[in-house]
């Protein structure tokens, strides 16, 4: 056998230094058939290693050295398939390259290590050739799975030819892992196996363009190439522990490591086909080991631009059509939760909801609260157990052609369901999709939650309108009672005065002013604008004093300049008219209150001041200029300084405060002269 052997290597090596030659004279170089010519030599040098070893009788270390970067040689060929190199220093520095060939750096070191320092006989080596020859077929798996018809045609000769000799490798070594020592009758025929495979290799050669090839690696070639891994993987580990359990086992050791292994690969066969367990092992890979299906920065530009610019009779169609366009479906409904036991279709285009319905939508929505699911109404019928604890009528659902039911949720809060239907060839959904799904049923969420906060909003601004332009009618009805009171106050002693009697008929004259205006601001819903006209600051500012000192104290004018502008009089009387007010009422009955007027070519200054209560510096910065804030309780409305400081600004004047507790305060009224 041993003369039979030489002479297979040496075949080998003759057949494998044609071939160089062969690809030699092609002048291919490209970085490819390149790396081919070196594996190819690699090779060669391998078989003669095999061939002499087996006349000088020396170590089948060196041997097995030589095969060792032969596999090498072809899996980094295999891997330059899949990467775009220009020169061969490119390749060896590409990442799966590097990774391959530092992993298998490191197995190599470990195994000299334990063999030669720690002297364990070759059992290490024979495991480390088991691993590299299964690592050659997951390769040449992941590379012809993943490759196109063409690509296929290509390379399907490489494949069998470098599969043919790992798996012939893969059964030698492993056997030997097994009985502790290589079947030589297996070991001389490796040569044989080496020369019937060049033709295959030189075919490949031929067919493969220009010495290129790229092929794109899949999530299921990977995930077949994972399962393939994992299953050789354990398998080894059955067999490592059959060997150990035959070895301390004594007589019952054989069978009881035969049982052991049948065992082991029952388990395998039932993990690997559980549907779970392969449905989890593949978006596992998906996500940690390849980019995501959607680019998530452009959806998310996208689905902002088309919030944007879409226009829709309500957010609630226009949330509905955009969860319908991005799977392509032609119907949609939204179904809002009122209660955990009613829904309220908000909207619904191809798609009628009837009220009998809405039991189906309770359990839907409980089962997609505990879960947080999409409910794939098709893969529900196809496999039930998937959901577990739904139970729907199938019927109605596919009566309706209902596809999909999205949950949507505003933080962890349960808001309501997109239900999509449409054509019957709806693509099932990969969880890349129903991620993907959920993130815009987020946002959309969040997108009609906004929109209903501002319904809302608007719904309460249009009632604090209402309710602002109330208080600012019954302001000025308090000043038309105000001025109806002066005239009864004043009745009985002045009735026989002529002058009284002009007094009362103006007066009247100007509440009936006021009080249309009030009527009109009531039919209008709005308040009414007033009119500026030319005015007689200190006039206007006698009467206001004449009108306040029907109280006590009595207001006093302490200085008073001819001073006239054009202003809205009625609203600045009423301004004048409250903060005298105020002072009075602040002020206890035997104090003071003065008002006076100063005036120049450029500003009017009207100064009210008073020995009263006083205010603190909080309040005048926190509430004293605050619409619908009173210290008067019942009493007031507390929008008197809020409109004074509202009319200031409005003329482009100011208001000032000065002011101290137990000692007094002072509003200053500055009024641009235009």
């Amino acid at each position: 056998m041993q003369t039979v052997g030489f002479f297979g290597y040496s075949l080998g090596a003759v057949a494998f230094f044609v071939f160089s030659l062969l690809l030699v004279a092609a002048r291919n170089h490209t970085v490819i058939a390149r790396w081919i010519l070196f594996s190819t030599l690699v090779t060669v040098v391998a078989n003669l290693v095999a061939a002499v070893q087996i006349k000088l009788g020396f170590s089948l270390q060196y041997v097995m050295l030589a095969d060792a970067v032969k596999i090498a040689s072809w899996s980094v060929l295999i891997l330059s398939c899949n990467v775009e190199v220009k020169t061969i220093r490119e390749l060896l520095f590409s990442f799966h390259v590097r990774q391959y060939l530092g992993i298998w750096g490191v197995l190599m070191l470990v195994c000299a290590v334990a063999n030669n320092w720690l002297n364990y006989s070759y059992e290490y080596l024979f495991l480390l050739f088991v691993l590299l020859n299964l690592w050659v077929l997951v390769l040449l798996e992941q590379l012809y799975r993943s490759a196109d018809l063409q690509v296929r045609w290509a390379i399907w000769p490489l494949v069998i030819a470098l599969a043919s000799m790992a798996i012939f490798d893969f059964v030698l070594y492993a056997q030997a892992t097994m009985v502790e020592g290589i079947d030589f009758d297996f070991w001389y025929s490796r040569g044989f196996i080496s020369t019937m495979m060049m033709p295959l290799l030189l075919i490949t050669t031929r067919r493969i363009n220009n010495g290129a090839v790229r092929v794109f690696v899949s999530r299921n070639v990977v995930f077949y190439s994972s399962i393939l891994m994992i299953a050789g993987l354990y398998l080894l580990m059955m067999a490592f522990a059959g060997y150990v359990i035959n070895y301390i086992g004594g007589e019952w050791g054989t069978l009881i490591s035969i049982i052991f292994l049948i065992l082991g690969g029952v388990v395998l066969a039932v993990l690997l086909i559980t549907e779970s367990l392969r449905r989890k092992l593949k978006v596992f890979i998906a996500k940690n080991f390849f980019a995501n299906k959607y680019e998530y920065r452009d959806e998310w530009l996208n689905l902002i631009e088309t919030l944007e610019t879409t226009s829709a009779e309500s957010h609630y169609q226009m949330a509905t059509r955009i969860m319908m366009s991005k799977l392509n479906l032609d119907g949609g409904a939204i179904a809002k939760r009122v209660t955990d036991l009613q829904f309220k279709v908000e909207y619904a285009e191809g798609l009628a909801l009837e009220d009998d319905f809405n039991q189906q939508l309770v359990l839907l929505s409980q089962y997609c609260q505990s879960q947080g699911w999409i409910v794939d109404i098709q893969e529900y019928v196809n496999s039930p157990g998937l959901y577990p604890e739904l139970s729907l009528d199938v019927e109605i659902w596919l009566e309706k052609k209902i596809a999909l039911v999205v949950p949507i949720f505003i933080g962890r809060a349960f808001y309501g369901m997109f239900i999509l239907s449409g054509h019957e060839d709806v693509k099932p959904l990969n969880w890349e999709d129903r991620d993907l799904m959920f993130a815009i049923s987020k946002q959309l969420g969040n997108f009609l939650s906004l929109h209903e906060a501002n319904d809302k909003l608007a719904e309460s601004k249009q009632f604090d309108a209402f309710n602002r332009m109330s208080a600012f009618l019954v302001h000025d009805l308090k000043n038309v009672q105000a001025q109806l009171t002066l005239i009864t106050t004043n009745a009985q002693k002045h009735r026989d005065n002529p002058a009284f009697i002009d007094d009362v008929f103006e007066t009247v004259e100007s509440a009936t002013e006021r009080l249309n205006k009030v009527l009109s601001q009531l039919r209008n819903k709005q308040l009414v604008q007033s009119q500026s006209k030319v005015v007689d600051i200190g006039e206007l500012l006698d009467k206001v004093v004449q009108q306040c000192n029907v109280r006590e104290p009595k207001v006093s004018v302490e200085q008073s300049q001819q001073c006239q502008m054009p202003l809205d009089g009625e609203t600045f009387f009423s301004i004048l008219n409250h903060l005298i007010q105020n002072a009075q009422e602040a002020t206890k009955s035997d104090g003071w209150v003065k008002v006076s007027l100063v005036a120049d070519d450029k500003q009017a200054r009207v100064t009210i001041s008073d020995n009263g209560t006083g205010m603190s510096e909080e309040f005048i910065n926190k509430r004293l200029f605050k619409p619908f804030d009173t210290t008067k309780g019942n009493a007031g409305m507390g929008i008197g300084v809020f409109e004074a400081k509202q009319f200031m600004h409005s003329i482009a004047g100011k208001i000032d405060v000065a002011s101290e507790e137990g000692r007094g305060t002072e509003f200053c009224l500055t009024l641009p002269i235009k």
